[in-house]
């Protein structure tokens, strides 16, 4: 029998709002409400709400939590502090990249690992098996936890106005902090997945709607908008970062996306290091071989590269030398951009390359990475 489409509990509010919705890892989720332009400038001019409720949390604690994830994982955990969080892999014995996650120590043997919802499965079972003969308990919580997002340069205040919390200001990026809405605790990370400053908020699934529609009546005055996954896809294109499924996946080492100083190596064993540690030329530094390059693209005009669209050293060239992973008509920029894997030899900035769009070619350049950069006052 066939599973049934997953809920979020936030979806009686996303139906209320007028959102479209689509299939995204078995979950309905909200692609739209207004329209992709508007959600997307309101979050670069002001907020944007988001339902990240889809995504999967594992709870993983005891004596040997942070040894274990140490072994489970590219990074180093151990050397996360009481509310630090930390981006890092989850890699196959082969160094592909089973996800990439966020991590939080919400402890001293406690930690919330946060992955992507397409790789929920996956992430459960590698984090599951690999806990053999560790002193640890790894749990899915993910029932148990909704994930709100207020991302965009006014999203401090309007966090502030409606959750009991100390004032986030002195909030370093990529930590997080206790709080509580309605006597429900709350766990405010400063993350997010826009480019833009932000706030994700971890709470119980049956006090999410009351806190989405304080945050809806919080922002109003503020021009905060709800946004969609449509949005959020041209957000994260901007700011150059890398999506599941398209710029990473099992066949992905980490040097190829960008991402070799992840894999800590002064750390002692690890899933995955044997095989980042056997570069194909002598010399190398350790996992920082790639054999491909994810490079960001640029061009004039306004037509737009798709994931899947052959790149060529020039427009007479038949032999591609990349593919494209993600490419938008980027609302802030006005141009289109573009990530792509590329032959190392044609990575440099400002290297001309020919894109086959729909049997024309088309003239791109390579360009760095990322693309949107917001000002860096958190204050």
């Amino acid at each position: 029998m066939t599973a049934g489409p997953l809920f979020s509990p936030l979806h009686d509010e996303h139906v209320a709002a007028g959102a479209s919705f689509t299939d995204f890892a078995g979950w309905q989720m909200p692609v739209r409400y207004s329209s992709d332009l508007t959600e997307h400038h309101a979050v670069r001019t002001a907020a944007g709400l988001f339902d990240l409720s889809h995504m999967a949390e594992i709870l993983v604690s005891g004596i040997d939590a942070p040894r274990f994830l140490d072994y489970a994982l590219a990074g180093k955990i151990s050397a996360t502090k009481l509310g630090q969080a930390k981006y890092s892999l989850l890699l196959t014995e082969q160094g592909g990249i089973v996800d990439d996650l966020v991590v939080y120590r919400t402890g001293d043997e406690r930690f919330l690992v946060v992955a992507n919802a397409g790789n929920h499965e996956a992430a459960v079972a590698a984090l599951s098996e690999r806990a053999t003969g560790f002193d640890v308990d790894v749990r899915d919580v993910s029932d148990e936890t909704a994930l709100i997002a207020v991302q965009g340069p006014l999203s401090r205040g309007i966090v502030e106005a409606v959750l009991d919390v100390e004032p986030l200001h002195a909030l370093r990026y990529y930590w997080s902090v206790e709080a509580h809405f309605g006597g429900h605790p709350v766990l405010v990370a400063r993350t997010g997945y826009t480019g833009e400053d932000g706030f994700e908020l971890y709470i119980a699934p049956n006090a999410a709607p009351e806190l989405w529609a304080a945050l809806v009546d919080a922002g109003e005055s503020s021009g905060m908008v709800a946004a969609g996954l449509a949005s959020r896809d041209t957000l994260r294109l901007e700011a150059g970062m890398p999506l599941y499924g398209h710029e990473l996946g099992l066949e992905t080492r980490p040097a190829d996306a960008g991402l070799g100083r992840v894999p800590n190596f002064t750390k002692g064993e690890f899933v995955g290091r044997t095989a980042l540690e056997s570069t194909p030329e002598p010399g190398a530094g350790a996992g920082t071989t790639a054999s491909r390059v994810l490079v960001g693209l640029i061009a004039e005009g306004k037509r737009a590269a798709r994931a899947g669209y052959e790149l060529f050293e020039s427009d007479a060239a038949s032999t591609p030398i990349g593919v494209v992973t993600s490419g938008i008509l980027s609302p802030t920029l006005g141009v289109p951009i573009a990530m792509a894997y590329v032959d190392p030899a044609f990575a440099g900035v400002d290297t001309p390359l020919s894109i086959d769009i729909r049997g024309k070619r088309l003239a791109y350049r390579v360009t760095e990475i990322p693309f949107y950069s917001r000002k860096r006052d958190l204050s």
